[in-house]
């Protein structure tokens, strides 16, 4: 988690594409297979039942990237980023709770991926409320020199998972990030625990409303270009 982290998560909805001009982006090709939407530009996005896809390539020193849907639910990048430190893009998928978080009876999702054995990188969830002041993150895989934001505040057993919790400050908002202590490809990780354990067992923050709920990659390096896959996906809440 880089220092800037804040800027991945809602740029698209604050920066114009004309001003974002942080990264580099090469040319890289489209997937072979027919999709129903695919882009090759930094910010490009696009609405698909229900869920806003992001190509989100956001940090320096950033290579090629192209994102590809089948639906909101169904998508992948083939991401060619260098061998270098320092996030380079979050491409995700993106679901609107606007609830808070005593008003939520249930939140959960469904994942099941397919992510290669090389590179530096993590798949995760990365949950905001509708301020920006909070992020939390739900790490279900990772791969390669990358770590949480902020320090160990030790290993949990909630949602379905077991995770190390981190804590930590980007210099504008607080991050607590949940790595799940072995990798996993698919299952079901039952939020609305999670953000509760956060607000009544820890008292890290109030009964905030909880906005943008995004899952995607967090990469920081795919030299020679690697796919990613979001073979399904399901988010669901009441």
């Amino acid at each position: 988690m880089a220092t800037s982290t804040l800027k991945k998560r809602i740029t698209m909805a604050i920066v114009a594409p004309a001003l974002a001009l942080g990264a580099t982006v090469g040319l890289a090709s489209a997937p072979a297979s027919a999709a129903v939407w695919s882009s090759c530009d930094q910010w490009g996005s696009t609405t698909l039942n229900g869920y806003t896809l992001y190509n989100n390539i956001w940090g320096s020193g950033a290579g090629s990237q192209c994102i590809w849907a089948n639906s909101g639910t169904n998508w992948g990048v083939n991401a060619n980023h260098p061998n270098t430190g320092g996030i380079k893009s979050y491409p995700n998928a993106k679901k609107v709770i606007n609830k808070s978080i005593t008003s939520l009876g249930s939140l959960s999702s469904s994942y099941n991926v397919t992510v290669p054995s090389s590179g530096a990188y993590n798949t995760s969830y990365d949950i905001w409320d509708t301020n920006y002041d909070y992020e939390i993150m739900l790490w279900v895989n990772k791969t390669g020199a990358v770590g949480p934001l902020g320090t160990s505040q030790g290993t949990l057993t909630l949602g379905g998972h077991t995770w190390t919790v981190y804590k930590g400050n980007n210099g504008a908002n607080d991050v607590f990030s949940f790595v799940r202590t072995s990798n996993s490809s698919s299952g079901t990780v039952n939020i609305l625990p999670i953000l509760k354990w956060i607000k009544d067992t820890k008292g890290w923050f109030g009964n905030v409303t909880i906005g943008d709920l995004q899952f995607g990659f967090e990469i920081t390096s795919s030299s020679g270009g690697l796919d990613f896959t979001v073979n399904s996906e399901s988010v669901s809440s009441s």
